[in-house]
């Protein structure tokens, strides 16, 4: 494979997991938590990095796409933990809903104030892996792409 299908193939596979997120969101009424929210930035990095990457030589650009890919792993895979309970969640985890609701907004009948998410709950799973999970597992997958990328000059 070239150089440029390689980064062709790990923005494309960033781009689906991010559009994948907002359309659980969005169409499928899940409401992310903060580390569904941190999982989400560095998918929008690498998919601003392809692009670049796409008009330029040399490794760096991939390289970073690499960094982009893998901390978005690593969060999904710190977030699949919590989800089991082998890490604990942030302390953020069980309030973010309401950050910039005031103490009036919550006795006032007319306000809708969302649940709080958290993080160590699975809203969706498939295979028995949760969202996290899966960005996770793909995500060190582009990781990967995004590396051999860098090799190709």
């Amino acid at each position: 494979m070239t150089r440029n299908s390689l980064i062709w193939i790990a923005t494309l596979g960033s781009a689906l997991l991010l559009g994948g997120a907002f359309a659980f969101q969005y169409f499928g009424g899940l409401i992310p938590c903060v580390l569904c929210i941190y999982q989400r930035w560095p998918h929008g990095v690498a998919i601003l990095i392809g692009l670049l990457a796409l008009r330029s030589r040399g490794p760096v650009l991939p390289l970073l796409g690499m960094i982009a890919a893998a901390v978005t792993a690593g969060i999904g895979f710190y977030h699949a933990g919590v989800e089991l309970g082998w890490f604990a969640g942030l302390a953020t985890c069980t309030v973010d809903t309401l950050q910039g609701i005031g103490g009036g907004d919550l006795l006032n009948m007319d306000v809708t104030v969302g649940k709080p998410v958290r993080c160590d709950a699975v809203p969706w799973a498939m295979l028995g892996v949760s969202m996290a999970g899966w960005n996770g597992i793909i995500s060190a997958g582009l990781a990967v792409i995004w590396g051999l990328a860098a090799r190709k000059n």
